[in-house]
């Protein structure tokens, strides 16, 4: 099964979210632990794709030299070479992660970030990881591909409208989204270059055409805002910080060695 620029979205948010939940062990793969009710179950993981594009990838491997790549080093591969096939950078990540034998929808409940995020919450979130502020910002800038659905910032225009988004986008999006038993399938791109992996994004929150709640609060709070600025204008600077942000993040507490294991099947724990 082969990667295109189209997938990069949905595999770079797989990615994002196998690394979230008790680090990069492949467990958002899983259909079964022990009972426990799954990560993708979980309302947070609403919308997460590809499963089975990694599932094909771990086919082809497993035919060819058996237990020997783990799920969790194909969901940061992939999702590695989805950002470059999409013109952003090569990103030469680490390999040796280990799967991990327990996936819960609670843990992914607690853990994984909310569409309305604050920018507390997020700095908070990446100093964790040892994600520097302007990192973290290069890596939200990961918004550049894909699209978001009316469920995920359906709030920021009604009943209220929230005064940040611009009035020209705010009734584009209030087209889009006019009906509310349809939240869940409607959705708006990102930005102008939905399949490009660019600093368009920037431009865009700048202007006040940020879709999520964080996207036009990093454009305004004063700590994060330089570096929007200097990722709008410079898009090396982008592509830098990103890289080492995505270096920290997939390197997020990983399995090594003789923890965890490396699965057959990437729904599935091994017998």
């Amino acid at each position: 099964m082969l990667l295109d620029p189209s997938s990069a979205a949905a595999l770079l948010r797989l990615a994002f979210h196998d690394c979230q939940v008790d680090g990069c062990d492949g467990s958002v793969m899983l259909s079964y632990s022990n009972g426990s009710i799954t990560e993708t179950e979980s309302d947070m993981n609403f919308g997460v794709r590809k499963l089975d594009l990694i599932d094909g990838i771990k086919r082809s491997l497993e035919r060819i030299c058996p237990q020997t790549v783990s799920c969790a080093d194909i969901i940061q591969l992939a999702a590695r070479d989805g950002v470059h096939l999409a013109g952003g950078p090569y990103i030469e990540i680490l390999t040796g992660r280990r799967d991990g034998k327990l996936s819960s929808k609670e843990r992914a409940d607690k853990q994984l970030p909310a569409a309305d995020i604050s920018v507390d919450k997020f700095i908070k979130n990446f100093q964790q990881k040892n994600i520097t502020l302007q990192e973290g910002v290069a890596l939200i800038g990961a918004h550049t591909l894909g699209i978001s659905h009316c469920r995920n910032f359906e709030k920021r225009l009604q009943p209220t409208e929230d005064p940040t988004l611009s009035t020209s986008f705010k009734l584009t999006l209030l087209v889009i989204c006019s009906n509310p038993f349809l939240s869940n399938v409607t959705f708006a791109t990102n930005d102008a270059t939905t399949f490009a992996f660019d600093n368009r994004y920037f431009n865009a929150i700048l202007n006040g055409r940020g879709l999520l709640k964080i996207d036009s609060e990093i454009s305004s709070d004063q700590r994060t805002k330089p570096y929007v600025l200097g990722f709008a204008s410079d898009q090396q600077q982008f592509f830098n910080s990103f890289t080492s942000g995505f270096l920290k993040l997939s390197s997020h507490k990983v399995l090594l060695g003789k923890e965890g294991e490396i699965r057959k099947d990437c729904r599935f724990v091994n017998n």
